[in-house]
């Protein structure tokens, strides 16, 4: 599934909560090309949203609270939320934050997994979500990394109602069988340290190019650039600040 709009029950925003938001800002801006939006409302708090053009792709924000990770949250698309937060808890997930109106954006809760990956509802009122995917800087696919695999496959589908096309070496998610996200098995090589967690992946022209000049700007090379089945090339970074996130290049995608 190449997602080009909005789809309920599908990935639809990301947010970055950091250390150093203005650090983090200059760092996206330069790699990415992004600007950041000239109308944020006081009210909106510290959190700014972040531009490709004219349409929205991505949210940078301070930590709330000291020993919450640097990480970016990957949002989900959803008619109702207190429906979805109810299908949550039935599943074995839990509730980090229970609905709640943003103003006249939207409404939102916070969930984790069984194995306690966080990601966010959004059922959306005034403010939909990004505004472009899969281009050049936007968000374009969405990876759970899990030591539950078997849990997961049982939770996301009970919640969300997604497909999910397994193979020897990773599992796809999707709607109605067309493929939106996957999932990796955390194995040895992760250290124990590392929380099973939501990668959102950023298209980009050139993974190579994309990768050298990130770690010019600063960042980390988690997994180097490689090729994977259906021609992508992929590669995850590390920013500044230790927010992780993969970048992909799809050649019929230019």
């Amino acid at each position: 599934m190449k997602l080009t709009s909005v789809t309920t029950d599908a990935p639809c925003w990301v947010e970055l909560g950091t250390s150093d938001p203005a650090a983090a800002r200059a760092f996206y801006r330069e790699l990415f090309g992004w600007r950041e939006d000239d109308g944020t409302r006081p009210e909106d708090g510290d959190g700014v949203r972040m531009f490709l053009g004219d349409a929205p792709v991505a949210a940078i924000m301070p930590r709330y609270a000291p020993r919450q990770p640097t990480a970016w949250t990957v949002c989900f698309a959803v008619a109702d939320a207190g429906a979805t937060a109810a299908r949550i808890a039935d599943a074995g997930g839990s509730l980090l934050k229970e609905p709640a109106d943003v103003l006249d954006h939207g409404r939102f809760a916070v969930a984790a997994d069984r194995s306690h990956a966080v990601f966010i509802l959004w059922q959306a009122r005034a403010f939909k979500g990004a505004g472009v995917f899969n281009e050049h800087g936007s968000l374009g696919w969405v990876e759970l990394l899990t030591r539950d695999p078997a849990g997961a496959t049982d939770f996301y589908p009970a919640v969300f109602g997604w497909s999910v096309a397994p193979s020897e070496h990773y599992t796809q998610w999707g709607l109605a069988g067309r493929d939106f996200g996957g999932m990796l098995v955390m194995g040895d090589g992760f250290p124990p340290e590392v929380p099973p967690h939501w990668l959102p992946y950023f298209s980009c022209a050139d993974t190579d190019l994309t990768v050298a000049r990130a770690v010019a700007l600063g960042a980390d090379v988690l997994m180097p650039a490689g090729g994977v089945p259906g021609g992508r090339r992929i590669a995850v970074l590390r920013d500044p600040q230790g927010a992780a996130f993969g970048i992909y290049h799809a050649p019929s995608e230019g």
